[in-house]
């Protein structure tokens, strides 16, 4: 029997969830994405959990969504409404997350790139081990970062994140730290140790007061959020219906450097 793609373990107060796509480098897959959404719906329910680490098992945090999934549906006749329904679909995961009472750490294993690198914005915040990297390669594949865009923005302000999308770079752990997407360094071996240790600082307080908290920082000063991740997924389902997006998945896929149409 194979291994769920999607692990959750609970050790109270801190619940778990591990994407577990090693092979993939944890990329988000159409189910994956399912089984994240249910993951969260699972820890809700728990009572004892106060807080939920997001990991990813193996050398990556997340390598984004399945890319080889997408190019599979270019050239389908319903291939736009394939395209949009997985951008809402991230879209509606990143919202999730963002209203999810419970305070969501990322623990940062390795590479969140792309669509991983917005599961990393959508939690409240981030630990990371050295080897992580984050960024947004997606110009470089012919498509954009349109959901991801407001929640950089969001978390770094708008001449960093400029940047980030301008360039496509991918940045050091050391780097993403310092801008504010990284709040601590920690060694690999001990990622999760600090995440319960932070889960027990947050069960010191009372769990109404902390989702409380939660929800003023995400529905009241990031009021907006919501109808510019909305304008996100538009722009980033349009953009993958391209000539240079085909090319640029075309070519990441065969390992080589894309020939932009002119």
């Amino acid at each position: 029997m194979s291994e769920p793609i999607v692990v959750v373990k609970k050790h109270a107060p801190l619940g778990t969830i591990i994407l577990n796509r090693p092979e993939k480098r944890n990329a988000l897959s159409r189910v994956m994405v399912e089984e994240l959404e249910q993951a969260f719906r699972d820890l809700h329910a728990e009572k004892s959990v106060r807080a939920i680490v997001l990991t990813g098992a193996g050398t990556a945090f997340c390598a984004g969504l399945d890319l080889a999934e997408m190019h599979a549906a270019t050239g389908e006749e319903d291939s736009f409404d394939r395209w949009r329904d997985d951008v809402v679909r991230l879209r509606d995961l990143y919202e999730m997350m963002l209203r999810f009472p419970k305070p969501i750490i990322a623990a940062v294993n390795g590479p969140a790139v792309a669509g991983g690198a917005g599961l990393v914005l959508a939690a409240d915040f981030a630990i990371a081990s050295s080897e992580a990297t984050f960024g947004f390669p997606e110009p470089r594949r012919g498509v954009i970062a349109g959901i991801c865009a407001p929640l950089l923005t969001f978390r770094i302000g708008g001449s960093h994140a400029a940047r980030l999308l301008l360039l496509a770079e991918t940045i050091t752990a050391q780097r993403a730290e310092a801008i504010g997407i990284f709040q601590e360094l920690i060694p690999h071996e001990k990622l999760w140790a600090r995440g319960m240790e932070i889960a027990n600082e947050i069960a010191l307080s009372a769990e109404e007061a902390i989702s409380l908290t939660k929800r003023m920082l995400n529905e009241t000063i990031g009021e907006t959020l919501e109808t510019y991740l909305s304008a996100g997924a538009a722009a980033s389902a349009a953009s993958r219906t391209t000539e240079a997006a085909a090319e640029g998945m075309k070519a990441f896929l065969e390992k080589r450097e894309p020939n932009w149409p002119t």
